[in-house]
């Protein structure tokens, strides 16, 4: 009895953490048209990433950093870098539709990757509403209040989390880009592109015109000369000079700049509309990251020039500098600001649909958002409930209260993904001369039964089944205390006594751990297996990056993590409920004879992982 309930479980388990495989996954790899080239891709990660906050982020941030917000913007530009190389190796290795839920299909297993895949459909739903209710307000500042005076007398809600009024003209404003995907990639692109060049260009006759106008005293500013009050507001100087507020607020600063760059990602979910996707995504990944940190940066000059840093306003910085200076620049800002917003729009909305086809590809979601028109060769339906679910969203939610929850989604998402990348260099190669992997099936149980003699592993050159084991071993630990070490050094003065024994002895000691973790791990080898891109410096990369967004994960509020909670368990019962039944990759095992069946291994050669 005890038997057969531990093979149950065993069982359980293992359709839990059942990897997609490559014999699954060109089954419909025709279906989507691969119409966008390099340019539409960069593009397309611009777009999606330079919103409105390129031009009232740097004036938002310099209230807290100063002129230091530059160094800001460089720091969250360098965390985010290390996500996007996490991103660009897998998307040159699994050029397939569904970004970080595909990669962790393919390298860690099912349950995990419904649970990444549930969670990036929240994110970008929430994106794409809340740049449809950013560009409603702004729509709206130039109709003199119309739309909101108007919807609250005829549709007023007062619920909590709830939007004032229901938006009906946000939900509007979904259709648009809703329509445009509908109708083809290709169609949808050229928008894109349109806007986003406006917008590109406006960056720069901003930061061209700001260049004349500069005043560099700003930036070696006495305390004595600093304001008591300005515009009837007392104002914050600190100490003046380039970091009033010292290191401190530059790292405060670069936290939230760092949400200025979310949006690259969006790239990673076209892998089967691109042209030639090994090569093109990765570069349209690290070619976006770098003009999109060029203008961060330029703006962050400029308006730290023109403006004193405790003088910049959190919502028209930009605007209020060239207004007195030069007023066409403020118009052009204005133009620009639309521009960009509907660029984002079309960006926010462009991935979720991608999702779902991927996902219900898979047979973990309804089957019927695989649908592609034979016309447009576009996931319609899936398309269709994206916008309308959006819309849905905009019209009725505050989503000033949900912003973080998407931020939270964006983070793990990321994190997962470096995980991947740590789990594929360590992952035990296929010997394709023999058919077999590096070490026989007995000296596979052998190693492991000698767990810990996995630190001898320098002397390999190859991955074996003991030092992959290790890894994975050492990435589990490694995870719990990184979370706690950024739990304590986020919650810990709230928790613990001011400069209490205990605290610091907990920084330290999980410090310790966390680096002796990864000193074994550097010692495992790494597989060479060929890839069109790969990340520099495995491990330290995508630790690194792991480690910054596990951290800026804890510093959200309590109620954040728990509406993060109730979405998953609304996930979950869909997964056991339907999913954990209809799932491609479980059909078809169960459909092979086990003795049959071998799970075709990662990262083997170029064809593949």
């Amino acid at each position: 009895m005890v038997w057969g309930e531990r093979t149950r479980i065993g069982n359980w388990l293992s359709q839990l953490t059942r990897r997609k495989t490559n014999a699954f996954e060109g089954e419909t790899e025709e279906k989507l048209a691969r119409v966008l080239g390099l340019l539409d891709l960069s593009f397309l990660g611009i777009g999606s990433t330079l919103g409105l906050g390129v031009y009232v982020l740097a004036g938002e941030v310099a209230l807290e950093a100063g002129p230091a917000v530059t160094i800001s913007f460089l720091i969250a530009a360098i965390a985010s870098a290390f996500a996007g190389l996490c991103f660009a190796e897998l998307a040159s290795r699994v050029p397939k539709a569904g970004s970080a839920y595909v990669y962790c299909y393919v390298t860690i297993g099912e349950f995990a990757a419904f649970a990444i895949g549930w969670n990036l459909i929240l994110e970008y739903t929430i994106g794409t509403a809340a740049v449809a209710k950013a560009l409603s307000k702004a729509v709206d500042y130039y109709a003199n209040n119309f739309i909101n005076s108007t919807l609250t007398s005829i549709l007023p809600m007062n619920m909590p989390f709830m939007a004032p009024y229901v938006d009906l003209f946000a939900f509007g404003l979904v259709s648009t880009p809703t329509a445009l995907l509908a109708f083809g990639a290709k169609e949808s692109s050229v928008v894109n592109n349109i806007l986003t060049l406006v917008n590109i260009l406006t960056v720069l006759i901003v930061i061209i015109a700001g260049i004349f106008k500069a005043n560099a005293s700003y930036w070696a500013i006495s305390k004595k000369d600093i304001p008591a009050v300005i515009r009837g507001k007392q104002v914050e100087g600190g100490s003046g000079g380039f970091l009033p507020f010292g290191w401190n607020g530059v790292l405060k600063g670069a936290a939230r700049c760092f949400f200025g760059y979310v949006g690259f990602d969006v790239i990673a979910t076209t892998g089967e509309e691109a042209k030639n996707p090994k090569r093109n995504v990765p570069l349209a990944l690290i070619i976006s990251l770098v003009v999109i940190f060029m203008a961060y940066f330029g703006i962050a000059t400029v308006i730290t020039m023109l403006i004193p840093y405790y003088a910049q306003d959190k919502d028209k910085s930009l605007i209020i500098a060239f207004e007195d200076k030069l007023p066409v620049i403020a118009v052009i800002v204005g133009i620009g600001a639309m521009s960009a917003l509907s660029a984002s729009l079309l960006g926010a909305i462009f991935p979720l649909p991608r999702i779902l086809y991927s996902m219900a590809n898979d047979g973990l979601l309804f089957s019927s958002f695989t649908n592609v028109n034979k016309f447009t060769r576009t996931p319609l339906i899936a398309t269709v409930v994206s916008g309308v679910l959006s819309g849905i969203f905009a019209a009725v939610f505050n989503l000033d209260a949900l912003t973080e929850l998407m931020s939270l989604g964006t983070l793990l998402a990321y994190s997962i993904v470096a995980l991947c990348i740590l789990i594929i260099r360590y992952k035990e190669v296929e010997n394709k001369v023999h058919g077999s992997p590096n070490s026989s099936p007995r000296n596979r149980n052998s190693e492991s039964n000698h767990f810990w003699s996995a630190v001898k592993a320098l002397s390999n050159r190859n991955p074996t089944a003991r030092s992959e084991k290790m890894t994975q071993w050492l990435l589990f630990f490694s995870m719990i205390f990184i979370t706690m070490l950024c739990f304590i050094l986020v919650n810990g003065n709230t928790i613990f006594e001011h400069e209490s024994a205990l605290f610091h002895g907990l920084i330290i000691g999980l410090s310790i751990l966390c680096i002796l973790c990864f000193i074994i791990i550097c010692w495992q080898p790494q597989n060479n297996a060929f890839a069109s891109f790969k990340v520099p410096l495995v491990p330290l990369v995508p630790i690194c990056s792991i480690f910054m967004n596990i951290y800026l994960m804890m510093t959200f509020q309590g109620m954040t993590w728990v509406l993060f909670i109730i979405w998953l368990i609304v996930g979950f019962a869909i997964y056991f409920f339907y999913s954990l039944n209809h799932s491609v990759e479980g059909n078809t095992r169960r459909n092979i004879q086990t003795d049959g069946y071998a799970e075709v291994p990662l990262n083997c050669d170029n064809t593949q992982m």
